[in-house]
């Protein structure tokens, strides 16, 4: 499986240097700024996410990280190299799983990766040997041999994750890897990308799936209008940015400003969301009781732990699916 990032180059504090480091780095289309002077880095062997509604600048910051799109102004570094400079050497050294499956539907599955691997000029032996290590990897060896066009939209991600690793790379990106499947199939993803992550390969995730960002990330940053409006582990920014639990309550009324007005000073604080009011404290159970005492009946009461969602309200007002 894929290697590590040479460990012995050593940063000024005498920590493993960057894989990834951006400095005031931004993108803009004409008038319009994608991202707009970000700095983060990102640690070899990390999982590192952009949380983000659609539009934040996730996508165009892993289009600059990949060598894809061109960087406006601010400093990039992937490897320590300049991806203006040393585009070819970055990409042959990463693995992209883009937003949409790009797979030829006509081929077998087995083929899809072994095209691929001619690419880098790899011997087709050790191609066809890769491919068949990567499909017992994402559990389908079984369909080695099938065209792809009949596959379900989990197996084709799975397989555009296998492609991704012919090449044995170093740094995996991967745009919104689990978009459009169901739980069962997201699980399965999730699981492979946890096994990678243990062989030591660094991964760079774009989601806008807080459960997601919360179990594949190891330190994220979360973008708003172009911006990074916080960063850390997923857990420090739940503690950092929200109470312990959310209370979730729906009314039949739908008048969900006035019952804010209502039940004001009983929580830590609230938003007020189109289908529900959140009211965050570190007990839930007591702070529906208190509800209950002043006098007001909820359709439907939910107490539950606080998420990365309920941070990235606090954070820019609004939900993160949009």
């Amino acid at each position: 499986m894929p290697e590590t990032a040479d460990p012995t180059r050593l940063r000024s504090d005498a920590g493993p240097a960057p894989l990834v480091e951006a400095r005031q780095l931004t993108k803009r289309f004409g008038a319009f700024t994608a991202v707009d002077a970000v700095d983060f880095e990102i640690a070899p062997g990390e999982s590192f996410g952009f949380l983000g509604p659609n539009g934040a600048g996730k996508t165009s910051t892993m289009r600059m990280i990949s060598c894809m799109s061109p960087v406006t102004s601010g400093t990039l570094r992937v490897f320590g190299l300049d991806p203006e400079t040393d585009g070819p050497a970055i990409r042959r050294r990463i693995g992209l799983v883009p937003q949409e499956d790009t797979l030829d539907l006509q081929l077998t599955v087995f083929d899809n990766l072994v095209v691929y691997g001619r690419y880098f000029d790899l011997p087709r032996h050790e191609i066809r040997d890769r491919a068949k290590q990567l499909l017992e990897f994402i559990q389908l060896a079984e369909r080695a041999h099938e065209r792809v066009e009949p596959l379900s939209g989990g197996m084709k991600r799975r397989l555009t994750i296998a492609r991704a690793l012919v090449s044995n790379p170093e740094l995996l990106i991967l745009d919104e890897p689990t978009t459009g499947l169901d739980p069962q199939a997201r699980h399965l993803v999730w699981d492979r990308l946890y096994r990678l992550k243990q062989q030591g390969v660094t991964q760079v995730v774009t989601t806008h799936y807080m459960d997601e960002a919360e179990q594949l990330c190891d330190r994220l940053v979360i973008m708003d209008n172009a911006r990074i409006v916080a960063e850390g582990p997923p857990h420090l920014l739940i503690d950092r940015y929200s109470t312990r639990e959310v209370v979730e309550l729906r009314f039949a009324s739908g008048d969900y400003a006035s019952a804010a007005g209502r039940l004001d000073g009983l929580a830590s604080r609230h938003e007020v969301l189109p289908d529900r009011l959140l009211l965050y404290t570190d007990d839930g159970e007591a702070l529906v009781e208190e509800v209950r005492r002043t006098g007001m009946a909820p359709d439907r009461t939910l107490v539950r732990r606080s998420s990365l969602e309920d941070v990235f309200l606090y954070l820019t007002g609004r939900s993160l699916v949009e």
